[in-house]
């Protein structure tokens, strides 16, 4: 029987430099991550190998070599950087003496922290029972329930087989709970666009900057911190556009490079909100010097989603931190590119006025007569809240001044 170590916060992480991986940056990236899971990290170990090992994932030299560190250095917990099957989990755990915690349970660790919500709970639980549900083996055999003789008997199956079945029934059971929130989320999609509500979604790497953008738009105030994950349940507020138009805003999960995929899975009932989203707007950390990586990685994950056909706004965000620059935006036949701060607010109206463009077309200041028989129609635009200013003429009819779409214009007018 083999007893897994207690975990603890005193971590050594571990970073291979495989063939085509910039190890000493995944290795800054990944100790962001343990800093976030309020890991105390003791040291940093890099190796260098072709492929990986089948017992170790490391190799046994690396291995023997951070088995003296964790010994030297009183570690409880060693965070490796990489995904590692169940058997090198077990095997480093023996050899270290120690908890070992692989890329995706540490973000499973995150995620479980963050998670404020009667649904994140749920959807990280998901993520979770995935997770173990590979790490149920051969350590209950001494429970076991197949033998025969007197007192020996039991109900035919393993304690193995129970916890895997027990497991399978949970697991059902969560997705049945998050069926029921995927179909709210569809009659509020399905209400929103009876009440011709656009939905602009916020996606990007995780700390770009999303919720600082998303407070700043909307006058919110939820949490905002500079660390990964720190938003994992998505919140919807209205926008207020120019043109006098608005669109529903929603504040999602950030995604991270290598991004497990049950990870995704159990999250589908949020990322629902970028799949049927009318606008995304990519959230990019401009003072960031990897930022290019980044945009790649985020755009795979949108690629997973499958929501190429939908429209992307790509705004650099914190030119604050870039000595010199200001915002501006930029349109071509393919893209539109917003330069802004979120924090200090420099660009804001670039990007609203971006976000207006895309979903309703140019924004248009006229002057129109609207006679006395037209009193619908300029009830119409009160409503709307176009209307700049307003004069009588002689005649008596009403001329006005007014801001509107293309859209609503062609809706009114035509």
């Amino acid at each position: 029987m083999f007893e897994r170590p207690q975990g603890g916060e005193r971590a050594i992480l571990v970073q291979l430099a495989l063939p085509g991986v910039d190890a000493e940056k995944a290795l800054a990236e990944f100790e962001e991550l343990a800093l976030s899971a309020n890991a105390d990290v003791l040291d940093c170990v890099l190796g260098t190998r072709a492929t990986p090992d089948a017992k170790y994932y490391l190799g046994k030299g690396k291995a023997e070599e951070i088995s003296q560190l964790v010994k030297a250095l009183d570690a409880e917990l060693v965070l490796i950087n990489h995904e590692l099957s169940p058997s090198q989990e077990r095997n480093l755990e023996r050899l270290f003496e120690c908890r070992v915690v692989d890329r995706s349970g540490l973000i499973l660790d995150i995620f479980a922290q963050r998670a404020r919500t009667f649904e994140g709970k749920l959807q990280v639980e998901l993520a979770q029972l995935q997770h173990l549900s590979t790490r149920l083996v051969r350590g209950w055999t001494h429970l076991e329930r197949q033998k025969g003789g007197i007192g020996l008997r039991g109900p035919g199956e393993t304690q193995l087989e129970t916890d895997r079945r027990l497991l399978r029934e949970r697991i059902r059971y969560i997705n049945k709970r998050l069926e029921k929130v995927r179909c709210s989320r569809d009659q509020n999609r399905q209400a929103r666009k009876k009440a011709d509500m656009a939905t602009v979604s916020l996606v990007g790497y995780t700390n770009a900057g999303k919720s600082t953008l998303f407070n700043a738009l909307t006058g919110e105030r939820i949490y905002v911190a500079d660390q990964l994950f720190a938003t994992l349940d998505p919140t919807m507020r209205k926008l207020e556009l120019p043109g006098s138009a608005a669109a529903i805003l929603a504040d999602t999960v950030g995604f991270i490079r290598d991004l497990p995929h049950h990870l995704v899975e159990a999250f589908r009932a949020t990322l629902e909100e970028t799949q049927q989203a009318d606008l995304l707007v990519h959230v990019i950390d401009i003072s960031d010097p990897h930022w290019r990586d980044t945009v790649f990685a985020v755009q795979t994950v949108l690629d997973e989603l499958g929501v190429n056909d939908i429209p992307v706004i790509q705004v650099f965000n914190k030119i604050d931190l870039q000595e010199g620059w200001q915002s501006k935006i930029d349109y071509n036949e393919e893209s539109c590119k917003v330069w802004l701060s979120a924090a200090t607010g420099q660009g804001l109206d670039l990007l609203k006025e971006a976000i207006a463009v895309q979903l309703h077309g140019t924004v248009l200041i006229e002057d129109i007569l609207i006679k006395v028989s037209q009193a619908k129609l300029r009830a119409q635009l009160y409503q709307l809240g176009s209307v700049l200013s307003e004069s009588i003429t002689d005649e008596g009819d009403w001329q006005l001044k007014i801001r509107i779409t293309a859209d609503q214009k062609h809706r009114l007018f035509s």
